[in-house]
């Protein structure tokens, strides 16, 4: 005997209206448990997901700031090497003035 599409209709919605009478209850349990389970799964992937996008914002302030600090080390390396080129400058200069006192004297 084959059954029809309209029979199997019929079945499946039997078995639907009927499914919860005939499972013995640890069953119903389990599946409230599994239910709480992603249910809180999905409440904790939330959670996950929020820690992470504040990691990221603190990792983008921290990039900020070493930018700031790149930026005053480049500063400061040019002022450096500035203060350098003038303390050379003042070093042959000044050799220079005591070679010809030394030479004129």
């Amino acid at each position: 005997m084959a059954l029809t599409e309209r029979d199997l209709e019929q079945v499946g919605t039997y078995v639907q209206a009927h499914l919860f009478e005939w499972l013995p209850a640890p069953v119903l349990q389990l599946n409230e448990r599994i239910i709480r389970v992603e249910e809180e799964l999905k409440a904790q992937r939330e959670l996950m997901k929020q820690g992470f996008d504040q990691m990221e914002k603190r990792f983008e302030q921290v990039d900020k700031r070493f930018e700031q600090v790149d930026k005053r080390f480049d500063d400061f390396n040019r002022r450096f090497t500035g203060m350098m080129w003038l303390i050379g400058t003042g070093f042959v200069l000044l050799s220079t003035l005591m070679s010809l006192y030394a030479f004129f004297a």
